[in-house]
Protein backbone atom coordinates (compact mmCIF):
# COMPACT_ATOMS: atom_id res chain seq x y z
CA UNK A 1 0.00 0.00 0.00
CA UNK A 2 1.41 3.18 -0.99
CA UNK A 3 2.05 6.13 1.57
CA UNK A 4 1.57 9.76 1.11
CA UNK A 5 5.21 11.39 1.34
CA UNK A 6 3.80 15.09 2.86
CA UNK A 7 6.48 17.57 3.18
CA UNK A 8 7.51 19.07 6.43
CA UNK A 9 5.46 22.27 6.54
CA UNK A 10 1.95 20.28 5.82
CA UNK A 11 2.62 17.34 8.66
CA UNK A 12 3.68 20.32 10.91
CA UNK A 13 0.42 22.16 9.94
CA UNK A 14 -1.62 18.47 10.59
CA UNK A 15 -0.06 18.02 13.93
CA UNK A 16 -0.55 21.78 14.94
CA UNK A 17 -4.23 20.98 14.15
CA UNK A 18 -4.49 17.70 15.93
CA UNK A 19 -2.78 19.37 19.18
CA UNK A 20 -5.77 22.41 18.91
CA UNK A 21 -8.83 19.86 18.36
CA UNK A 22 -7.70 17.51 21.51
CA UNK A 23 -7.00 20.72 23.46
CA UNK A 24 -11.00 22.11 22.75
CA UNK A 25 -12.45 18.27 23.19
CA UNK A 26 -14.33 18.42 26.75
CA UNK A 27 -12.87 16.39 29.65
CA UNK A 28 -14.39 12.77 29.76
CA UNK A 29 -16.28 13.16 33.08
CA UNK A 30 -15.13 10.38 35.47
CA UNK A 31 -16.62 8.66 37.99
CA UNK A 32 -16.56 11.04 41.42
CA UNK A 33 -14.16 9.35 44.12
CA UNK A 34 -16.05 9.96 47.03
CA UNK A 35 -13.70 8.05 49.58
CA UNK A 36 -11.89 11.65 49.93
CA UNK A 37 -12.48 14.24 52.57
CA UNK A 38 -12.42 17.21 50.42
CA UNK A 39 -12.51 17.93 46.77
CA UNK A 40 -12.34 21.04 44.44
CA UNK A 41 -15.12 21.56 41.80
CA UNK A 42 -14.00 22.09 38.16
CA UNK A 43 -14.83 21.58 35.13
CA UNK A 44 -18.13 20.99 36.39
CA UNK A 45 -16.58 17.54 37.77
CA UNK A 46 -15.66 16.60 41.27
CA UNK A 47 -12.23 16.12 41.85
CA UNK A 48 -10.97 14.50 44.91
CA UNK A 49 -8.13 15.89 46.84
CA UNK A 50 -6.52 13.04 49.01
CA UNK A 51 -4.01 14.76 51.24
CA UNK A 52 -6.43 18.77 52.48
CA UNK A 53 -3.71 20.57 54.22
CA UNK A 54 -4.30 19.45 58.33
CA UNK A 55 -5.51 22.92 60.10
CA UNK A 56 -6.43 22.47 64.01
CA UNK A 57 -9.15 24.58 65.55
CA UNK A 58 -6.77 24.77 68.74
CA UNK A 59 -4.22 26.71 66.91
CA UNK A 60 -6.76 29.95 65.77
CA UNK A 61 -6.13 32.27 68.60
CA UNK A 62 -8.68 35.40 69.28
CA UNK A 63 -11.56 33.95 67.53
CA UNK A 64 -13.27 32.43 70.43
CA UNK A 65 -16.54 33.69 69.76
CA UNK A 66 -16.13 33.20 65.46
CA UNK A 67 -15.72 29.45 66.56
CA UNK A 68 -17.89 28.56 68.59
CA UNK A 69 -20.96 30.19 66.39
CA UNK A 70 -19.16 28.16 63.11
CA UNK A 71 -18.65 24.73 65.22
CA UNK A 72 -22.60 24.99 66.82
CA UNK A 73 -23.74 25.45 63.42
CA UNK A 74 -21.72 22.65 61.65
CA UNK A 75 -22.73 20.42 64.16
CA UNK A 76 -26.54 21.02 63.58
CA UNK A 77 -25.75 20.03 60.39
CA UNK A 78 -24.19 17.34 61.04
CA UNK A 79 -27.15 16.00 63.01
CA UNK A 80 -29.26 16.32 60.96
CA UNK A 81 -30.76 20.06 62.24
CA UNK A 82 -31.67 23.15 60.86
CA UNK A 83 -28.57 25.42 59.97
CA UNK A 84 -27.43 28.27 58.21
CA UNK A 85 -25.58 28.98 55.47
CA UNK A 86 -22.83 31.05 56.92
CA UNK A 87 -20.85 34.16 55.61
CA UNK A 88 -17.20 35.20 57.19
CA UNK A 89 -16.13 38.66 56.61
CA UNK A 90 -13.43 40.87 57.76
CA UNK A 91 -9.77 42.04 57.42
CA UNK A 92 -7.34 39.57 55.52
CA UNK A 93 -5.28 36.90 57.34
CA UNK A 94 -7.57 36.43 60.43
CA UNK A 95 -8.91 32.66 60.45
CA UNK A 96 -12.24 33.02 58.20
CA UNK A 97 -10.52 30.59 55.48
CA UNK A 98 -8.84 28.73 58.35
CA UNK A 99 -11.90 28.14 60.28
CA UNK A 100 -14.02 26.60 57.49
CA UNK A 101 -10.86 24.04 56.23
CA UNK A 102 -10.54 22.81 60.13
CA UNK A 103 -13.87 21.81 60.53
CA UNK A 104 -12.81 19.32 58.05
CA UNK A 105 -9.89 17.63 60.19
CA UNK A 106 -12.27 18.13 63.32
CA UNK A 107 -15.34 16.36 62.10
CA UNK A 108 -14.51 14.10 59.10
CA UNK A 109 -15.06 11.40 61.29
CA UNK A 110 -18.59 12.34 61.88
CA UNK A 111 -18.92 12.35 58.04
CA UNK A 112 -18.26 16.07 57.23
CA UNK A 113 -16.99 16.94 53.79
CA UNK A 114 -15.58 19.88 52.15
CA UNK A 115 -16.37 21.19 48.71
CA UNK A 116 -14.04 24.27 47.16
CA UNK A 117 -15.30 26.29 44.15
CA UNK A 118 -15.09 29.03 42.63
CA UNK A 119 -17.24 32.40 42.35
CA UNK A 120 -18.17 31.77 38.64
CA UNK A 121 -18.97 28.24 38.87
CA UNK A 122 -21.89 28.94 42.31
CA UNK A 123 -24.36 28.44 38.92
CA UNK A 124 -23.13 24.45 39.08
CA UNK A 125 -24.40 24.59 42.74
CA UNK A 126 -27.84 22.80 41.21
CA UNK A 127 -25.55 19.74 39.34
CA UNK A 128 -23.80 20.01 42.26
CA UNK A 129 -26.85 18.90 44.67
CA UNK A 130 -27.79 16.23 41.85
CA UNK A 131 -24.46 14.59 42.55
CA UNK A 132 -24.78 14.39 46.24
CA UNK A 133 -28.33 13.70 47.11
CA UNK A 134 -27.58 9.86 47.09
CA UNK A 135 -24.38 10.23 49.41
CA UNK A 136 -24.78 9.85 53.18
CA UNK A 137 -22.02 12.35 54.18
CA UNK A 138 -22.74 15.84 55.52
CA UNK A 139 -20.86 18.24 52.68
CA UNK A 140 -20.18 22.39 52.89
CA UNK A 141 -19.68 23.83 50.01
CA UNK A 142 -17.24 26.11 50.41
CA UNK A 143 -16.51 29.37 48.53
CA UNK A 144 -12.95 31.55 49.50
CA UNK A 145 -12.94 35.85 48.99
CA UNK A 146 -16.11 35.87 47.44
CA UNK A 147 -16.75 39.53 45.81
CA UNK A 148 -18.44 40.70 42.69
CA UNK A 149 -17.59 43.56 40.60
CA UNK A 150 -20.15 46.51 39.66
CA UNK A 151 -20.02 45.15 36.47
CA UNK A 152 -20.82 41.33 37.59
CA UNK A 153 -24.49 39.75 36.99
CA UNK A 154 -23.23 36.56 38.71
CA UNK A 155 -24.35 37.33 41.99
CA UNK A 156 -28.11 37.18 40.82
CA UNK A 157 -27.78 33.39 40.80
CA UNK A 158 -26.04 32.95 44.08
CA UNK A 159 -29.07 35.28 45.51
CA UNK A 160 -31.73 32.58 44.38
CA UNK A 161 -29.66 29.51 45.16
CA UNK A 162 -29.32 30.95 49.12
CA UNK A 163 -32.96 32.22 48.84
CA UNK A 164 -33.80 28.50 49.67
CA UNK A 165 -34.76 27.10 46.96
CA UNK A 166 -32.27 24.38 47.29
CA UNK A 167 -32.07 23.72 50.71
CA UNK A 168 -34.26 22.29 53.21
CA UNK A 169 -33.93 20.93 56.92
CA UNK A 170 -33.01 17.03 55.14
CA UNK A 171 -30.32 18.92 52.52
CA UNK A 172 -26.46 17.09 52.79
CA UNK A 173 -24.99 20.24 51.77
CA UNK A 174 -24.52 23.57 52.75
CA UNK A 175 -22.68 26.75 51.93
CA UNK A 176 -19.87 28.51 53.72
CA UNK A 177 -17.84 31.88 51.79
CA UNK A 178 -15.39 34.04 52.94
CA UNK A 179 -15.14 37.69 51.91
CA UNK A 180 -13.34 40.72 53.10
CA UNK A 181 -16.40 42.83 52.08
CA UNK A 182 -19.71 42.74 54.20
CA UNK A 183 -21.82 43.27 51.08
CA UNK A 184 -19.97 41.31 48.55
CA UNK A 185 -20.62 44.08 46.29
CA UNK A 186 -18.91 47.72 46.03
CA UNK A 187 -20.93 50.50 47.33
CA UNK A 188 -20.41 54.38 46.13
CA UNK A 189 -20.82 57.30 47.72
CA UNK A 190 -23.38 58.63 45.14
CA UNK A 191 -25.81 55.89 46.30
CA UNK A 192 -25.92 57.38 49.75
CA UNK A 193 -26.34 60.46 48.22
CA UNK A 194 -29.96 62.17 47.96
CA UNK A 195 -30.84 63.11 44.46
CA UNK A 196 -31.72 66.38 44.31
CA UNK A 197 -30.76 67.14 40.62
CA UNK A 198 -33.82 67.43 38.12
CA UNK A 199 -31.64 68.14 34.56
CA UNK A 200 -29.99 64.23 35.39
CA UNK A 201 -29.25 62.21 32.46
CA UNK A 202 -31.32 60.00 30.63
CA UNK A 203 -30.47 56.62 31.77
CA UNK A 204 -29.80 57.35 35.53
CA UNK A 205 -31.86 55.14 38.11
CA UNK A 206 -35.25 55.86 38.39
CA UNK A 207 -35.62 54.18 42.17
CA UNK A 208 -31.88 54.05 43.30
CA UNK A 209 -32.50 53.22 46.51
CA UNK A 210 -34.05 49.70 45.15
CA UNK A 211 -30.79 49.09 43.44
CA UNK A 212 -29.05 49.53 46.96
CA UNK A 213 -31.30 47.36 48.61
CA UNK A 214 -30.75 44.95 45.86
CA UNK A 215 -27.09 44.92 46.19
CA UNK A 216 -27.02 44.79 49.79
CA UNK A 217 -29.82 42.01 50.07
CA UNK A 218 -27.19 39.00 48.62
CA UNK A 219 -25.39 39.27 52.66
CA UNK A 220 -28.77 38.99 53.98
CA UNK A 221 -29.32 35.86 52.26
CA UNK A 222 -27.05 34.23 54.59
CA UNK A 223 -28.88 32.93 57.67
CA UNK A 224 -25.15 33.68 59.98
CA UNK A 225 -22.85 36.24 59.51
CA UNK A 226 -19.75 36.28 61.72
CA UNK A 227 -17.02 39.43 61.55
CA UNK A 228 -13.57 39.06 61.79
CA UNK A 229 -11.06 42.21 62.95
CA UNK A 230 -7.85 43.04 63.31
CA UNK A 231 -5.37 42.04 66.26
CA UNK A 232 -3.35 44.03 68.37
CA UNK A 233 0.45 43.26 69.02
CA UNK A 234 -0.26 41.06 72.40
CA UNK A 235 -2.56 38.85 70.36
CA UNK A 236 -0.05 38.00 67.44
CA UNK A 237 2.52 37.51 69.74
CA UNK A 238 0.26 34.73 71.61
CA UNK A 239 0.25 33.35 67.91
CA UNK A 240 3.82 33.34 67.25
CA UNK A 241 4.48 31.93 70.73
CA UNK A 242 1.82 29.45 70.18
CA UNK A 243 3.25 27.59 67.18
CA UNK A 244 6.69 27.93 68.41
CA UNK A 245 5.69 26.03 71.71
CA UNK A 246 4.38 23.49 69.67
CA UNK A 247 8.36 22.78 68.51
CA UNK A 248 9.57 23.38 71.97
CA UNK A 249 10.81 26.75 71.12
CA UNK A 250 10.15 29.94 73.48
CA UNK A 251 10.27 33.46 72.47
CA UNK A 252 12.56 34.54 73.72
CA UNK A 253 13.69 38.87 73.37
CA UNK A 254 15.40 37.89 69.90
CA UNK A 255 12.29 36.29 68.45
CA UNK A 256 9.79 38.48 69.74
CA UNK A 257 11.99 41.82 68.15
CA UNK A 258 12.07 39.36 64.94
CA UNK A 259 8.19 38.40 65.24
CA UNK A 260 7.54 42.49 65.07
CA UNK A 261 9.76 43.21 62.33
CA UNK A 262 7.96 40.60 60.27
CA UNK A 263 4.63 42.04 61.00
CA UNK A 264 5.95 45.55 60.12
CA UNK A 265 7.56 44.28 56.95
CA UNK A 266 4.00 42.57 56.12
CA UNK A 267 2.30 45.52 56.95
CA UNK A 268 -0.37 43.82 58.97
CA UNK A 269 -0.43 41.82 62.65
CA UNK A 270 -2.57 38.93 61.31
CA UNK A 271 -3.20 35.16 62.27
CA UNK A 272 -1.43 34.66 58.69
CA UNK A 273 1.75 36.59 59.51
CA UNK A 274 2.18 35.25 62.95
CA UNK A 275 2.19 32.00 60.89
CA UNK A 276 4.28 32.44 58.54
CA UNK A 277 6.59 34.05 60.54
CA UNK A 278 7.04 30.83 62.91
CA UNK A 279 7.22 28.33 59.57
CA UNK A 280 10.36 30.81 58.95
CA UNK A 281 11.62 30.99 62.34
CA UNK A 282 11.09 27.29 63.13
CA UNK A 283 12.96 26.36 59.91
CA UNK A 284 15.77 29.04 60.20
CA UNK A 285 16.52 27.32 63.48
CA UNK A 286 16.37 23.73 62.37
CA UNK A 287 18.93 24.44 59.43
CA UNK A 288 21.35 25.55 62.11
CA UNK A 289 20.59 22.07 63.61
CA UNK A 290 21.80 20.18 60.20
Amino acid sequence: MATLDLPDSILQTLENVLQQLQQNLPELRQPTDFSASAYKWQNQQLKAIQQPKKIYLDDLKGIGRQKEKVIQNTLQFLKGLPANDVLLTGSRGTGKSSIVRALLNEYESQGLRLIEIERDDLSDLPLIQSLLEQRPEKFIVYCDDLAFNAEDENYRSLKSILDGSLQSGSSNFIIYATSNRRHLLPEFMHENTPIKRIDVPQYTELHPQEAIEEKISLSDRFGLWLSFYPMDQNLYLEIVEHYLAKENLALSAEVRAEALRWSQSRGQRSGRAAYQFSKHWIGSEGLKKL
